[in-house]
């Protein structure tokens, strides 16, 4: 796998970063959507069979290439699985030209001051060594912002890029997603004080790597475009955090210079029991939305 390539890809190329990176507490609900009740399985190994069945459809089907997904963050056991006989970081780049990250944070702890911050992560040096064992270009680690408590927000974005930086020293890109919540009662004041605090951090980040922003599509429009384009940042990619799909796809074709990363609006459509002539059309409709959203802007 080519480092230099990839890097190209996310640098330079059109298109949008798929989530596949749903883990233990978000799977049951992700199942049950996709048409898989509770009663399908009766242990978290079943559990995880399934949706690693259900993520291998949608990486297999005809329009998940990097023409238009360039990139696609995969849960642990995920990267771990295999698609055939191929370890599915391999399968990504190798067969789909679809850069491969991983999601490494380990769950979120109780809110305090308006915002909920990482869970410690144990034995993440050895995961990263897999990680690069594996071909995986980067990560992604979210926390979550609820309040605009100066304190927490502050909190929130110190965390992110300490780790960041411990992945950084890997030779693995960092996403860093702190998300403001879309019920946030003061959306809007919570992502000012992110903005504030992410450029800030880039200004002091120690090194010469570049970083990406996975965010929550703002309130004000553009509100990242500086971060976009400032040179510490390799892109800033949005969450859909609820949206649904045509809305999502609205908020973001308003800003400039981000691209999708999303996961539920992404596979909203898809179902266990289509045939897969049906799913690989929903897929193709939801792929093809957007991308228009994540490269033409209104």
């Amino acid at each position: 796998m080519s480092i230099a390539q990839m890097h190209k890809q996310m640098s330079e190329s059109a298109g949008f970063i798929a989530a596949l990176d749903q883990s233990g507490g978000s799977t049951p609900g992700a199942l049950r959507h996709y048409g898989i009740p509770d009663s399908a399985y009766s242990n978290d190994a079943e559990m995880f069979t399934l949706m690693h069945e259900m993520r291998v459809r949608v990486i297999t089907a005809p329009a998940f290439t990097g023409k238009k997904v360039i990139a696609a963050i995969l849960f642990e056991q995920t990267m771990n699985g295999l698609v055939k006989d191929t370890p599915v970081p391999t399968f990504l780049w190798q067969d789909r030209g679809v850069v491969p990250f991983l999601k490494v944070d380990k769950g979120l702890q109780p809110e305090t001051g308006g915002v909920q911050l990482m869970k410690p992560i144990p034995n993440l040096d050895a995961l990263l060594d897999e990680a690069v064992s594996k071909g995986v270009y980067g990560t992604k680690a979210r926390s979550v912002i609820r309040l605009p408590e100066p304190e927490g927000v502050t909190a929130i974005v110190r965390q992110q890029f300490e780790l960041a930086h411990r992945i950084a020293d890997r030779g693995l890109v960092p996403i860093l997603e702190p998300e403001v919540l879309i019920k946030s009662p003061d959306k809007a004041g919570a992502e000012a004080l992110l903005h504030d605090g992410l450029k800030r951090e880039l200004e002091e980040l120690p090194g010469d790597y570049q970083v990406m922003l996975k965010v929550t599509i703002p309130e004000k429009s553009d509100l990242y475009l500086d971060l976009v384009q400032h040179p510490r940042v390799q892109r800033v990619v949005a969450l859909s955090g609820g949206y649904p799909r045509d809305e999502a796809c609205r908020r973001l074709s308003t800003n400039h210079g981000m691209i999708a990363s999303f996961s539920r609006a992404l596979v909203e459509d898809l179902r266990y029991s289509m045939t897969d002539v049906e799913f690989d059309a929903a897929l193709e409709k939801s792929i093809d939305q957007i991308y228009k959203a994540s490269t033409q802007k209104s």
